[in-house]
């Protein structure tokens, strides 16, 4: 009797631990563990109207709508037969494809535009480029692939190279993206709708000073010059070229002066001999939306104009209506939110079609007959996203979506029937289909939580309030074992300029495993978004301007104070880490408010506005000229003296955004005044706080 008993007596000991203690611990490997984050589905897209397909490894699977069910359509073992039919790369897994027909897909696979027909499983190729080209863009009718070598453009037409242009003086770059990627260009090619003709920017940047980039690594240190327009220096000169393949004949828009300004959202008309570009100036407080002829290059007229205060920044080109060359949709802040006008291409106004003091955040396109247009918006929530469509004639608004969070539409192409992918605080990801009424049709796939076997802090979302009333979000994680009567540590975690929001109603609340590891440290983790940061609107943005680190370190501090505030927080332990313009406020909040954080740690941090680039910090700065105060007083330099406690700082010497002087010269202040910190030069993942 005596084994019995000790069995039963282990079993309800076993039975009476707590939950938490079977659960696991994050590990630091374990951060880069993909099998830990919500399993997407791969490659969606719809191959018709009823059929809604996706890949796994090894396969192609395809839901239809009509028929309710689900089959497997492709499989990668034939696909690899066919490729070792013409001796080209076998494939590891399924290869991201596009339907271009109703059996037949095109790829791409090393070096090779391939299409494959799955009836008679026969692989074409369509067209071949040479090896190591980078900017790669394939036209989706013709097959041509528009790439680049060194500075230079190229086509590849029928498994042949064309090249496009030819220039060999040092400063010129042809076919890639411009102004350092900024007002949402993310490319350097534009192939016009039919795929006729090829627009790309043309930038020359041989009056813009060659900056130093310095390679330690070896025995004798080397010098990288990169092209880097500080503000208030000159700055480079961009145009636009047209290149017709068939002619092999290229024309420049005349854009005029002054060359510097800012060429950004380029749209073709449909009949391909227009072309439309936003063109800002130099202080980016007036936008002109033009239009150009894309046969002679010529300026054909100015559409409207936008002027704001503090900055105009465009980042959408505008959207024609599908069959209907007289008419598309541009995005704007002209009345404090983005939100979406229709106009005609005389530049009239027809009318604005979104209203109200929330964001659009993104536009899906347009109903087949052009009654209606689908778009993506913060009117919930500026934590959540949700689906919306409109009626272009009526102003009738259907929302999609309904569940809490954030939502992202996969719209089929007779915008009958929207694939819903969904995150937030309480689902990682769910992929349902909805019907045009938003009706739930079917639940497609889900992964509520791929932690639920680790031991993970609890995560809240909070609301306080700056300064002006306006709202603050913020997130908390506190430690799994968190006991009310006990002292916690604090990790303050920033970003916070433009571009950005950190708190969301999505999977962790937009946090990430590593804060959770901290958590599991006995750490409490706190993030709040700040004004200056996105899809609150222009007020909420633009408070900022001219006088960076101000507002935002205010903010900041209101969650500080919040933190203080709190029984559980051990004031006396306050860290504060953050990257770029998150090192900025960093050390900003670690001088400016001395005493309160304990630690801080910063990667990549700005110090002084000045040695900054010219289009992201004259848009929030203006120049050092027009603006000495400002950018004196949020230069770090000037806080040097209030240096207390422990710093650690990390910085890259090939850093080609934030470069390495600004560190050099805090540093530099830092020997000078006798303060003491930690340098490291290699990018670092992460810190340790005491």
């Amino acid at each position: 009797m005596k084994r019995p008993i000790s069995l039963l007596l282990l079993l309800i000991s076993l039975l009476s631990t707590p939950i938490l203690a079977q659960l696991k611990q994050l590990a630091i490997e374990d951060l880069q563990n993909r099998k830990l984050y919500p399993a997407s589905l791969l490659n969606t897209q719809w191959r018709n109207n009823d059929q809604f397909t996706w890949n796994t490894t090894n396969s192609t699977v395809s839901y239809s709508i009509s028929t309710s069910t689900t089959d497997t359509i492709l499989h990668l073992g034939p696909i690899n037969q066919s490729l070792d039919l013409l001796k080209l790369k076998k494939l590891r897994a399924m290869p991201p494809f596009t339907w271009t027909g109703p059996n037949t897909i095109r790829f791409s696979n090393d070096s090779h535009l391939l299409s494959y027909n799955l009836l008679d499983q026969s692989l074409q190729i369509l067209n071949s480029h040479e090896p190591n080209i980078e900017n790669e863009d394939i036209e989706p009718l013709t097959g041509l692939i528009a790439f680049t070598k060194g500075n230079n453009l190229f086509l590849s037409i029928q498994n042949k190279t064309l090249q496009v242009t030819s220039d060999t003086l040092p400063g010129i770059i042809n076919g890639q993206a411009v102004h350092r990627n900024e007002f949402g260009i993310d490319g350097g090619t534009f192939w016009s709708p039919k795929g006729n003709l090829l627009a790309f920017y043309r930038m020359d940047e041989s009056m813009v000073a060659q900056y130093p980039l310095v390679d330690i690594d070896g025995p004798i240190a080397k010098v990288n010059y990169i092209r880097y327009p500080m503000a208030g220096t000159p700055s480079h000169h961009v145009t636009v070229g047209v290149f017709d393949p068939q002619q092999h004949t290229t024309v420049f828009l005349r854009t005029g002066l002054p060359a510097e300004q800012y060429l950004t959202n380029i749209a073709w008309s449909p009949d391909e001999k227009q072309i439309y570009i936003a063109v800002l100036n130099r202080d980016q407080d007036t936008l002109r939306l033009n239009q150009y002829s894309a046969l002679t290059g010529a300026f054909v007229r100015t559409l409207f104009q936008e002027t704001d205060p503090h900055y105009v920044e465009p980042l959408h080109p505008l959207q024609f209506l599908n069959n209907d060359p007289a008419h598309f949709v541009w995005q704007s802040r002209r009345d404090g939110y983005n939100h979406l006008y229709l106009y005609d291409t005389t530049g009239h106004l027809v009318k604005q079609l979104t209203h109200g003091p929330w964001e659009v955040t993104a536009f899906h396109g347009f109903y087949p007959s052009n009654t209606k247009l689908f778009y993506t918006s913060t009117q919930v929530s500026p934590l959540e996203r949700h689906i919306y469509s409109i009626e272009l004639r009526t102003g009738r608004t259907i929302q999609y979506s309904s569940a809490k969070g954030t939502h992202f539409p996969n719209i089929s192409p007779d915008g009958k029937t929207i694939v819903d992918r969904l995150s937030s605080t309480t689902v990682a990801l769910r992929y349902s289909i909805l019907n045009n009424k938003g009706i739930l049709v079917k639940l497609l796939y889900e992964d509520l939580n791929p932690l639920k076997n680790y031991q993970l802090g609890h995560t809240s979302i909070l609301t306080l309030h700056a300064s002006d009333s306006s709202q603050l979000f913020a997130r908390i994680i506190t430690p799994p074992t968190f006991d009310p009567n006990k002292k916690y540590p604090v990790v303050v975690y920033v970003y916070g300029g433009p571009h950005s929001q950190l708190v969301t109603d999505s999977y962790l609340a937009g946090s990430n495993l590593y804060f959770n590891y901290l958590a599991q440290k006995g750490y409490i983790v706190w993030t709040l978004d700040n004004r200056g940061t996105s899809n609150r609107g222009a007020a909420f943005e633009q408070v900022i301007h001219r006088h960076l680190g101000d507002i935002e370190t205010q903010d900041q501090m209101v969650g500080v104070n919040y933190l203080r505030s709190l029984p559980y927080v051990d004031t006396t332990r306050i860290a504060v880490d953050g990257w770029s313009f998150g090192g900025f406020l960093t050390l900003s909040l670690k001088l400016r408010y001395p005493g309160i954080f304990k630690v801080a740690t910063c990667g990549g941090p700005v110090i002084d506005w000045k040695y900054y680039e010219i289009m992201y910090g004259e848009r929030y700065m203006d120049t050092p000229e027009q603006n000495p105060d400002g950018y004196k007083n949020a230069s770090i330099l000037n806080y040097v003296d209030n240096l207390k406690g422990k710093l650690l700082i990390i910085h890259d010497a090939q850093d080609k955004t934030v470069v390495w002087q600004n560190s050099l010269q805090f540093i530099q202040s830092c020997i000078k005044k006798g303060k003491k910190f930690i340098f490291m030069k290699e990018k670092f993942g992460g810190a340790v706080w005491d």
